[in-house]
């Protein structure tokens, strides 16, 4: 890491609150601020909330360097379906190409078994005559006056966006790119996405699919760009604006505007690379970074320093924890899990008389029923009011005040009646509820990696994160919790501790004993020598930039693959041997055992190239940072083993380094708060973070 004299702001806008980090490297110190977010126009909370942060930083806006930014529009566009109206174009004979999908079933017993709807409705699926062979050549030529007849048509039927996505294109992008030419010639104000410009790899479902969802939400988020963009010049912002990518890196604000569908998690991500960043900070090498905002839930693992990397990812799923019941994205994201479970979620019976708690979010409006903005629906936030974790009169650090009567009401009025439960009770119930559902989620996340979670750490972090944390651990038996400080927008500072970064891929499928060195060496020269042009372009120093380079591998006959990292000195070492072995060794991880006697294959070489992330120094500063007294009182909380008990109450700015305490306690900061049961031990290390001791029950050690 390399020290940065910058200042610089991190911004994540969530489901319910926009997250706000102000680095100064100048004077090495942080702020910190947080806004309801504001849906019907996010840039306004944007910018309310820049302006104030700079304000408690006592800087002007012509001061601040550059701006990173992250956001769930993407996100949310696909799942509440409320993108521009697409067509796509595609080669002769492909036109039902994303309802067909996979010959798989995500569900094999289940007769009425609910597929995710195609973004692009038939009528708007449209075909020319082309056609590319598996290696790039040319078998039919593209029928130039097709492309515009049936541009036209898809004009005519009010389209705002066209994709482009034909067969084989990631071998051989010349018809796609020139389709898209003509479509931009004749109607140059029209969006066009295609298919190689933003998933040039092989797989003709997910690569269309790609396509598709990335012009469905492209003209919505060149409208927020530009939005935000005059907004913050209006304000007298004259630095640089980037964006947060699903991948973990930062990119030019010119990505966002052509290839949007790339930061679709892009605030998970950060959260994740915050995570990483304090599992290095405290030395934990196994890390379950656990991210509990107002609306969802994000748990990744980090080992070693590093978050887990997929190539894949699926969007607006029918059935939560279903993989293939989602439309699938070929996109380079952090390797993690996210469910609708944040303070947000709403509780309800259902037809069982069950209790139920999420995916459904009361978001910023109308929000958590103790937010008095029209909320009538009990969520995890009032459950946490009602159980003692939060104080109705230090809620963003005093700024809003809560109302315990309308929960108590509520509580009653929606659960009790039913239930036959007081408001307590019910309460407790919904904590309960969903802890077990992010807990369920976690265990099958890191089982399927063949891990166990009590080897690990939980890092926990999110304005909800720490509340829950304690009780997260407990069901997953992790014995050691670490509580961050400023816990609560550490998303916003993972934006900050990000690098610049760009990922590339090619599609060749070639039997590993044709893997001569020289064929290796020409597909990594041109891969390395264009991640460096872009990189540099962005400002980084050329020797500065660190090449990972990985395939994606599979044995031969196999229909799935899985990537295989290559080693720093690959193109000098036995690249055919230790590609086996690294791949048999990966392979036993996930499966168990590797096969004997099968040849390896590799589909698509992919490059990772990335700049030095900056090194940030955690003196977190402001008006809510007085060394106050640290012992704030007592109040009575609950914790499902032993009910309501009296617990400390501490202010998390006066808990000096080297402090060592026992729970039940309750630390409150202005953006988050950590409740800690009566079997923790709690010490506060050098950077301020709370490491917790949770006591083991004996014969409970992994």
């Amino acid at each position: 890491m390399t020290a940065d004299p910058r200042i610089r702001i991190g911004v994540d806008v969530g489901g319910t609150f926009t997250d706000f980090v102000l680095v100064d490297g100048k004077r090495g110190v942080i702020f910190t601020g947080k806004q309801l977010t504001t849906h019907s126009d996010p840039s306004q909370a944007i910018c309310e909330g820049v302006e104030r942060i700079v304000r408690e930083a006592g800087l002007e806006i012509t001061d601040i360097d550059a701006v990173v930014h992250g956001t769930t529009l993407v996100t949310n566009t696909l799942i509440e379906r409320n993108g521009a109206t697409v067509g796509l174009i595609t080669t002769k004979g492909f036109r039902d190409i994303l309802e067909v999908g996979h010959e798989m079933r995500y569900d094999l017993y289940d007769l009425f078994m609910e597929k995710p709807e195609p973004i692009v409705p038939r009528p708007l699926r449209l075909t020319v005559a082309e056609r590319m062979s598996a290696k790039g050549e040319v078998l039919d030529t593209l029928d130039e006056d097709g492309v515009r007849a049936q541009a036209a048509e898809l004009v005519a039927a009010g389209v705002e966006a066209i994709a482009i996505s034909f067969l084989n294109a990631f071998a051989n992008p010349a018809h796609e790119q020139r389709a898209a030419q003509i479509i931009a010639d004749a109607y140059p104000d029209l969006p066009v996405t295609t298919s190689v410009g933003v998933a040039p790899e092989i797989r003709e479902y997910e690569r269309t699919c790609t396509a598709v969802s990335n012009a469905y939400v492209l003209p919505k988020m060149r409208r927020y760009i530009r939005v935000l963009r005059d907004k913050l010049s209006d304000l007298g912002f004259r630095g640089t604006l980037s964006v947060m990518l699903s991948s973990g890196g930062t990119a030019a604000l010119s990505l966002a505007e052509d290839a949007p569908i790339q930061m679709i998690e892009s605030g998970p991500a950060a959260g994740a690379i915050s995570g990483a960043h304090y599992a290095k900070l405290t030395g934990s090498d196994r890390v379950v970074a656990f991210d509990m905002g107002g609306t969802t839930a994000k748990m990744c693992l980090i080992e070693n320093g590093q978050p887990e990397h997929s190539q894949t990812f699926e969007a607006g799923r029918v059935r939560r924890f279903r993989q293939g019941s989602g439309i699938p994205l070929k996109v380079p994201v952090i390797d993690l899990i996210e469910i609708g479970a944040g303070g947000g979620s709403i509780s309800r019976l259902d037809r069982m008389g069950l209790l139920k708690v999420g995916p459904e979010s009361a978001s910023s409006d109308p929000g958590p029923v103790c937010y008095r903005k029209g909320g009538a629906d009990p969520t995890v936030t009032d459950s946490d009011l009602m159980l003692g974790y939060l104080s109705p009169d230090y809620f963003l650090g005093g700024e809003m005040t809560l109302d315990l009567q309308a929960v108590s009401e509520a509580m009653v009025a929606k659960v009790g009646e039913s239930s036959g439960l007081d408001d307590k009770a019910s309460a407790a119930g919904i904590h309960a509820v969903v802890n077990n559902n992010m807990a369920a989620a976690t265990r099958r996340y890191i089982a399927e990696k063949g891990r166990d979670p009590r080897k690990y750490t939980l890092i926990a972090t999110g304005g909800a994160g720490p509340v829950h944390a304690y009780g997260l651990a407990k069901e997953l038996k992790i014995s050691r919790l670490i509580v961050p400080f400023g816990a609560g927008v550490s998303s916003a500072l993972g934006f900050l501790l990000a690098a610049p970064a760009v990922n590339d891929v090619r599609s060749q499928i070639l039997p590993l004993e044709q893997a001569s060195p020289d064929l290796v060496q020409a597909h990594y020269d041109t891969m390395m020598a264009d991640a460096a042009a872009r990189l540099a372009n962005a400002g980084a120093d050329p020797d500065s930039i660190v090449m990972k380079p990985s395939v994606d591998a599979r044995y031969r006959g196999q229909g799935f693959d899985i990537e295989v990292p290559l080693p720093a000195d690959f193109l000098t070492s036995d690249f055919r041997a230790d590609l086996q072995a690294r791949f048999e060794e990966k392979y036993k991880i996930l499966f168990g055992r590797h096969i004997k006697d099968v040849a390896i294959e590799i589909v698509s070489w992919r490059l990772a190239a990335s700049a030095p992330r900056v090194e940030i120094k955690l003196d977190f500063q402001g008006e809510q940072i007085l060394r106050k007294t640290a012992l704030k009182g007592t109040r009575m909380v609950h914790f499902a083993e032993s009910g309501f008990v009296e617990a400390k109450v501490y202010n998390r700015y006066g808990l000096t380094c080297g402090m060592t305490f026992s729970g039940p306690a309750v630390i409150e900061e202005r953006e988050s708060t950590a409740v800690l049961g009566p079997d923790t031990t709690i010490t506060v290390d050098p950077w301020l973070n709370l490491i917790v001791d949770i006591e083991t029950p004996q014969g409970e050690a992994a």
